[in-house]
């Protein structure tokens, strides 16, 4: 990592944020970034982008009143400019949201870094591509760093931060404490990983369930019970790790994997991705229809935003939401 001018402010002292790439992962930023009390500048290349991210942040707000609003967080300080330039033009913080395409990354990020004021962060929400690939066309790489939320960013505390190899130290440090100023869960990375962390552990559960279904061994409503009402439940307030540690009683972890520790070698996954054929794609989408019935996209996404509020209030992670 290497040296970079020191940020124009303390992560405790911004007041404005540009999102640019107003999606799904987009808007909920700047859904989060509002109820957190910031003014937020959008921009999106997208004709109609401007009335779909208002529409997404009005069916956001209900959730996060219910999560707790800072004090003077309003939808009106949303803006949403004609061009990128505008858009980061004042920011104290950039957060980047665009399509997952690497030249796209590339020259989005040297565009950022060539209109956004000097020092000031730019974050990237990739969900897989490392830094060190996206930031070779920047003229200061040094400021440009991953801060890769879960879906939706507004719901979901997780924030994985990593630096490329030309990413300076300081402003991996600052985007860490900025986003946990900003109400974020954060893990500060100290080296890149292809999918970064929680990617990983969700893709190779994925990988397994895709299996499953293709050898006609298990329905997509089996695999997701078999996570809702069984190891999801623990999961919601212990990692994978310490839920084993417990499997050892008194011992421990130590005493697990002694006891348990052969069990690694049965053939009870395959990491390797099935072909996803016609057939497979049909069966996943026919299963998560059926699972579905009469409920709509809203419905779902509604349902799932008052099931992770609930969770969240069960186990006592609500604290701390305003500013």
């Amino acid at each position: 990592m290497t040296n970079t001018p020191p940020a124009p402010c303390a992560p405790e002292d911004v007041r404005r944020v540009a999102c640019i790439g107003a999606g799904v992962i987009g808007g909920g930023w700047v859904a989060h970034f509002l109820a957190r009390g910031y003014d937020v500048t959008a921009w999106d290349p997208a004709p109609d982008a401007e009335e779909k991210l208002r529409r997404l942040v009005a069916a956001a707000w209900p959730a996060l009143e219910q999560l707790g609003l800072a004090e003077g967080a309003s939808q009106d300080r949303l803006t949403v400019t004609a061009t990128l330039a505008e858009a980061v033009a004042d920011a104290q913080f950039v957060q980047e949201s665009a399509p997952e395409k690497l030249e796209l990354k590339r020259s989005l990020l040297a565009e950022l870094d060539a209109a956004t004021p000097p020092g000031v962060v730019i974050a990237s929400s990739t969900s897989g591509y490392p830094m060190t690939d996206m930031q070779t066309e920047a003229t200061d790489p040094g400021r440009l760093v991953v801060g890769h939320p879960f879906n939706p960013p507004y719901l979901i505390p997780l924030v994985e931060v990593v630096g490329g190899e030309s990413t300076a130290a300081d402003a991996v440090a600052w985007s860490s404490r900025f986003y946990d100023v900003a109400g974020k869960s954060v893990i500060t990375m100290d080296r890149e990983l292809p999918g970064f962390i929680a990617n990983r552990l969700q893709e190779a559960l994925w990988r397994e369930a895709l299996h499953m279904v293709a050898n006609g061994e298990a329905t997509v409503k089996d695999i997701d019970d078999s996570i809702t009402e069984g190891p999801g439940l623990r999961w919601a307030f212990m990692g994978p790790c310490l839920t084993f540690a417990l499997a050892g009683g008194e011992g421990g972890m130590g005493h697990m994997l002694d006891h348990f520790g052969p069990s690694l070698k049965s053939p009870w996954t395959r990491l390797e991705a099935p072909e996803l054929d016609r057939k497979l794609r049909d069966a996943m989408v026919d299963g998560c229809e059926e699972a579905a019935g009469e409920r709509t996209y809203a419905d779902l996404v509604a349902e799932r935003d008052q099931g992770v509020i609930d969770v969240l209030r069960a186990t006592g992670r609500l604290g701390g939401t305003a500013r």
